[in-house]
C-alpha cells in the first residue's frame, strides 16, 4: 500500500508539469477563444453577445468570405503538396538509408541538417535568393543559360505559394526521412530474410511486406503534415508577409487569423471576435482531420 502510493506521488510529480503548462498555453486559450468568439467587440474591449455572427460572417460576408476560403484553399495545396513531394522523397530517402547504401550515415546527417535551422532564418534567408533582381537562383539561371527561366518567385501570383512550399519541403523532408528510417529498422529482420528466400523481388517487398508494417509511421506523419498545414504561419510572415502577398495569393488560416485578430483584414482594426472563430475553425478542421487520419490508419496497421 504504501508502495503504491509512493509510485503515485512520482508518477504525480513528473506528469502535473506537462500538464499544467498544455492546461495554460493549449486548453485555456482554446476555451478562451470559443467563448470571445461569441460576442462583438470594439477595439479591445469586449462588447454584445452575438452568439454566433462571427462564425457566420466569416463563412458568408464580405471580405471575411474571400479571405477565408482562398486561405483555406492555400492550406488545402500546402497539405496535399507535402503529403505527395515531400514525404514521398521522405519515404524514399528512409528507404534508401534502411537498405544502407554508401554514404548513408553522411546522407542520414545532411538531410536532417536543414530541419535544425530557425524557420525566421529559413524564410529571410530564401526571401534573398528568391528576389528577381540580386537572388542566387536567378542569378544562377542566367549564368547556365537558361535566362528564360527566372522568374520573380515570390512576387508571381502563380508561383508564389510553390515557392514557399518548396522551400518548406527543403526544410522539413529529413524529418519524414528519419521517422520512416526508424519505422523500417522495426520491421523484424527474419520477415524480410523469409521473402528474399521465397523469391519476392524489392519492389513487392516494398509494396506488400514493408509499407505495411510502417504504417503507425506513415499515420504520425500523416497527421502531423495535417496540423502543421493548417497552422503554417511562420514562413509565410517571413518570406511574403502579413498580408500573404501578392494580393493574398499565399494567405493561409494562420496568417488571415493573426491580421485578423490584431490588424483587421481590410480596415487595419483589431476584430477579436471574428479572429477569435477563425481561430476555433481552425482548430476543429485539425482535430476533425487529425481524427478521422488515426481512425483510417488505425483500421489498416498490420499485426505480426
Amino acid at each position: 500500500m504504501k508502495k503504491t502510493k509512493h509510485q503515485s506521488l512520482w508518477i504525480t510529480f513528473f506528469v502535473l508539469p506537462g500538464l499544467l503548462i498544455v492546461l495554460i498555453f493549449i486548453v485555456a486559450p482554446l476555451f478562451l477563444s470559443m467563448f470571445n468568439s461569441l460576442f462583438s467587440w470594439k477595439s479591445i474591449v469586449r462588447d454584445q453577445y452575438v452568439g454566433l455572427e462571427n462564425f457566420t460572417r466569416i463563412f458568408t460576408q464580405y471580405p471575411y468570405k474571400d479571405r477565408f476560403y482562398n486561405a483555406i484553399g492555400n492550406n488545402l495545396q500546402w497539405f496535399l503538396s507535402t503529403m505527395l513531394i515531400q514525404n514521398s522523397l521522405g519515404l524514399l530517402f528512409g528507404y534508401l538509408l534502411y537498405k544502407n547504401i554508401a554514404g548513408a550515415a553522411i546522407y542520414q546527417r545532411i538531410f536532417f541538417i536543414p530541419v535544425l535551422f530557425s524557420i525566421v532564418a529559413v524564410g529571410f534567408l530564401w526571401n534573398l535568393y528568391m528576389n528577381p533582381n540580386m537572388g542566387i537562383i536567378n542569378r544562377l539561371l542566367k549564368d547556365v543559360g537558361l535566362q528564360s527561366l527566372t522568374r520573380a518567385w515570390l512576387g508571381d501570383e502563380a508561383l508564389a505559394t510553390p515557392s514557399i512550399i518548396a522551400v518548406n519541403i527543403w526544410r522539413w523532408v529529413g524529418f519524414p526521412t528519419l521517422v520512416f528510417y526508424a519505422g523500417f529498422n522495426t520491421v523484424p529482420l527474419e520477415v524480410v530474410e523469409a521473402s528474399y528466400l521465397d523469391g519476392v523481388g524489392e519492389g513487392r517487398l516494398f509494396t506488400k511486406i514493408m509499407f505495411p508494417l510502417i504504417l503507425p509511421s506513415v499515420m504520425v506523419i500523416t497527421v502531423l503534415t495535417l496540423i502543421g498545414s493548417l497552422n503554417v504561419f511562420e514562413q509565410i510572415y517571413t518570406m511574403t508577409g502579413l498580408e500573404g502577398g501578392p494580393y493574398y495569393s499565399t494567405d493561409t488560416l494562420g496568417t488571415l487569423f493573426y491580421r485578423t485578430a490584431f490588424g483587421g483584414v481590410d480596415s487595419g482594426i483589431p476584430q477579436i471576435g471574428i479572429g477569435s472563430a477563425i481561430g476555433v475553425v481552425i482548430y476543429m478542421l485539425t482535430f476533425v482531420a487529425s481524427a478521422i487520419s488515426i481512425t483510417a490508419f488505425k483500421g489498416k496497421e498490420v499485426q505480426l
